[in-house]
């Protein structure tokens, strides 16, 4: 399992402050979900996590070394990242995608030292891309090709996921069965996630600790039950929503009314 260390955490572009403060520690093991309104700093926060964006102050740990002291290869075997415009239309099959994801540990020739062919089959089972593997992604719908990034990402056999709105381009039936199967990947591989939603009850339904951002700066951290509260969404959100036990194991899920638009 691997953790991440975030400490005093800071970037700007231009004049504009994006993320100012940010103290946090990621949990080995945990699914740490990131909450917060358009413009809050989700995706920011994320990217430099990757490695994609370098951050002004601060610094972030992985492992206990500093990320920016990691090779992009030496990374791409730690973490894995699945963005939220899923993959471009590329004349690659579906099973040619989920290979890419066995790049980090390949020679210049293409070679491995292990066989990993079962796991690319195991994916493909997993995620219902059977079918579909022989296909260009260029022919697959939107939720399809999310799917088959999702599945380049788990072939990285990654230790730290990072998902990026990834029921963005599913109905929700998708969205429940690919967030299951994230959470029994991660049960199972002893995975670590961190996740940017905009859905607060899915969120609730499947995070362990919640991270709610506001202007650039941490709002609350904690469980759901300790984040999702009335009074502190509504200062964030601007509307304050009804606040429910889930029928099915009681974390809260969020009801709005219509009253709580008016001013």
């Amino acid at each position: 399992m691997t953790g991440m260390m975030i400490k005093e955490l800071g970037k700007s572009f231009g004049a504009r402050t994006v993320l100012q403060g940010i103290d946090l520690e990621v949990r080995a093991g945990e699914w740490l979900g990131i909450l917060g309104p358009n413009g809050s700093g989700k995706s920011t926060l994320l990217h430099m996590l990757s490695g994609v964006e370098t951050p002004d102050r601060g610094g972030i740990e992985l492992e206990g070394r500093p990320l920016a002291g990691y090779s992009r290869r030496e990374l791409a075997r730690l973490l894995a990242v699945l963005p939220q415009d899923a993959l471009p239309p590329l004349g690659f099959t579906v099973r040619e995608i989920v290979e890419m994801g066995r790049y980090p540990y390949q020679n210049w020739l293409g070679d491995e030292k292990e066989d990993r062919s079962a796991l690319v089959e195991r994916i493909l089972s997993w995620l219902k891309l059977e079918e579909l593997q022989e296909r260009t992604v260029d022919a697959l719908s939107g939720g399809e090709r999310q799917r088959v990034a999702l599945g380049r990402a788990l072939a990285q056999e990654p230790k730290l996921l990072l998902l990026d709105e990834p029921t963005t381009f599913l109905d929700i039936g998708y969205q429940l069965e690919m967030l299951e199967r994230i959470d029994r990947w991660k049960e199972e591989c002893g995975m670590t996630v961190v996740s940017v939603l905009h859905d607060l009850n899915l969120a609730s339904m499947f995070c362990d600790r919640l991270l709610l951002l506001h202007e650039g700066r941490i709002r609350g951290i904690g469980t759901p039950e300790e984040v999702l509260q009335p009074e502190g969404l509504e200062q964030v959100y601007g509307t304050r929503p009804y606040v429910l036990p889930h029928p099915d194991g009681g974390v809260p899920q969020i009801l709005l009314g219509r009253e709580g638009w008016r001013r």
